[in-house]
């Protein structure tokens, strides 16, 4: 297999897609929005760990870089909804495949953990 020598001086690729995706809430934010067009408290009760700053943040971040898309409807209350754009759904194979390996790798950290090994029926006559 012939190996190619990648000069990260230009700029590193992985680098670069981290930069844009990369963080606790980025990758969390497009898979939910890969589904469905969404409004900012449905992301919110989505990922309620997520302060609404951070949200607001992560959310502008990825619109910057035409990601996603926010529209604003001109009414009381005003309505603002988030979707991804096409350039996002170039994206929707990195995050399926990292939805595979989380699967895979939460499994394999349930099949690590040490399991309770059964009490003989001597330790289960002195409780």
């Amino acid at each position: 297999m012939t190996h190619y020598r990648y000069d990260c001086n230009q700029g590193c690729p992985v680098e670069a897609a981290l930069e844009v995706i990369g963080g606790k809430w980025k990758g969390i934010i497009l898979f939910h929005l890969m589904s469905k067009t969404m409004r900012f408290n449905e992301l919110r009760r989505l990922i309620p760990e997520v302060t609404q700053r951070m949200l607001t943040k992560q959310l502008r971040d990825l619109e910057s870089e035409s990601l996603i898309s926010r529209t604003v409807y001109a009414e009381v209350p005003p309505r603002v909804e988030y979707s991804i754009t096409e350039y996002g759904k170039t994206l929707e194979p990195v995050i399926a495949a990292l939805q595979a390996w989380g699967a895979q790798h939460l499994e394999r950290k349930r099949d690590d953990r040490p399991q309770a090994s059964p009490l003989t029926l001597e330790q289960s006559e002195s409780l």
